[in-house]
């Protein structure tokens, strides 16, 4: 079948994307950014990338209308609380304009479950999403998901981030909520199962997992696979706002991102409508089964996709807008390191190793500072490490910047500031080759915004001497283990 696939750089979408193609189907790829998809030069000949931006009608415009199944698996959950709904249905809105003038005969939605009274708004927008699609004369199958577990996806990272950081917890009430937490496989075989499957069509199904949990037993659950001993105690006293502080400030999400799950939390997630096991059966794996799972993929490396994949960049330009470094109106730091050829395997392997566990090869601790004062002011910190700790790609993001270019054939990388700066700023590493002589240039580039902007990196500078001439150096001559 020939599908259009939206979010398909989204946690969900990343993963779906090469079961579809494994399974036969012609697929096409809904991104606001073409750079940033990846793709092997197989999967490259059996999809179609199109660029489209859904909040924009217009620019939907050029999509084929020859389809026969659409996902759709956008949301704008980590946009500001006043933003998320209103874009959420415009997303919807503009979708089902462009769906009712296709050929298709299937929508797939992928939302959250929402049975219980008074819903947080995040659940409420959801709801709403699914009713805009409802709407379309193409039918609708609507999978609303409970919480999902996975390598990468923000309910695991914030459940990780509480079990390994914190030996004890004293923790908001809403620890006592239930939910029906889903494995992400099993979810994968749900949205794959309902492909084409006319007895879906114009229906609705909850889906979840073999348990019903209270977030407190999941917590001290993921703490009895890792054979951690924790200890939890719950206090009424803590305000949602308060709550939203103290998830941004322990773990790594964003604090809207925060703000809108806490409100969540107060909501039941548990299973009620549809049936869908008369449909679809499958084997749905524990809970601690999803755990352990999930930490092989990391230990293996083979995290396919994370929750930091689809957060955009600063007033949701493309990584476009920002790839060609500016030189008018800039402050540069250049340092250059020579080497022979010989070494030329290590440094590229050091350079695409860069942040996360391995850090930024000097004053590690300093950049620990830095990353802390930019999630005190609201910033990304250093709270989203990296995808891999030795594949990088255009579009992931590495602490607290976003990746612009991976050009491993080219011997360049490129990096984005994603932390709160008065003023942009950028970060290349590039190797040049001589013969049998080499030399990597690392070029710290600034363009700052007003009076405020100059006197930053003038106050930076002294920093900026020992941490980016001590790092080129290290880039250079740091041995793995």
């Amino acid at each position: 079948m020939r599908i259009l696939l939206t979010g398909a750089n989204g946690y969900i979408g990343r993963r779906l994307l090469p079961i579809l193609l494994n399974s036969g189907h012609e697929v096409i790829t809904c991104v606001r950014d073409k750079n940033t998809i990846r793709l092997s030069e197989e999967e490259k000949s059996k999809v179609t990338i199109c660029e489209v931006d859904f909040l924009d009608e217009t620019s939907v415009d050029a999509l084929p209308r020859n389809i026969d199944v659409a996902y759709f698996l956008m949301h704008s959950l980590t946009a500001g609380s006043k933003l998320f709904s209103a874009k959420e249905d415009k997303l919807a809105q503009n979708f089902v304009t462009y769906i009712d003038s296709s050929t298709a005969k299937q929508i797939i939605y992928l939302g959250g479950i929402s049975n219980d009274n008074n819903l947080s708004d995040h659940l409420k927008s959801r709801q709403k999403t699914g009713s805009i699609l409802g709407t379309s004369v193409v039918p609708l199958t609507a999978l609303r998901a409970a919480i999902i577990i996975g390598s990468g996806g923000a309910s695991f990272e914030i459940i990780r981030d509480l079990v390994e950081k914190l030996p004890v917890m004293i923790a908001p009430k809403w620890l006592n909520t239930k939910c029906q937490p889903i494995g992400i496989r099993n979810v994968m075989e749900y949205l794959l199962e309902a492909c084409g499957n006319e007895q879906l069509y114009n229906k609705t199904f909850d889906i979840g997992g073999p348990e019903v949990l209270t977030y407190k037993e999941m917590l001290l659950q993921f703490a009895a696979v890792r054979k951690m001993k924790r200890w939890i105690g719950t206090v009424p006293i803590m305000t949602p706002k308060f709550s939203s502080y103290w998830l941004y400030f322990v773990t790594s999400t964003s604090y809207y991102l925060a703000a809108n799950l806490v409100d969540s939390m107060k909501n039941e997630v548990v299973v009620k409508e549809g049936n869908i096991e008369d449909y679809i059966k499958l084997d749905l794996i524990s809970y601690q089964e999803n755990v352990a799972l999930a930490f092989k993929r990391i230990e293996q490396n083979t995290v396919v996709s994370s929750w930091t994949d689809s957060e955009l960049l600063r007033k949701g330009q493309s990584l476009n807008y920002y790839i060609k470094v500016p030189v008018n109106g800039t402050f540069k730091d250049q340092k250059e390191v020579s080497f022979e050829l010989g070494l030329k395997s290590q440094v590229m392997e050091n350079i695409w190793a860069i942040g996360g566990e391995r850090g930024w090869y000097y004053g590690n601790w300093m950049w620990g500072i830095r990353g802390y004062i930019d999630k005190l002011a609201g910033g990304v910190g250093l709270r989203r490490g990296r995808r891999s700790p030795t594949e990088i790609f255009t579009g992931d993001s590495v602490d607290f910047w976003r990746v612009l270019l991976a050009d491993h054939e080219g011997e360049r990388l490129l990096l984005f500031a994603e932390m709160r700066l008065p003023g942009e700023a950028w970060l290349e590493f590039k190797i040049e080759t001589n013969g049998m002589d080499c030399k990597m240039i690392q070029t710290a580039t600034f363009r700052p915004k007003g009076l405020f902007g100059r006197l930053y990196w003038y106050s930076m500078l002294p920093f900026h001497h020992f941490i980016f001439g001590n790092m080129a150096n290290n880039l250079v001559y740091f041995k793995s283990n």
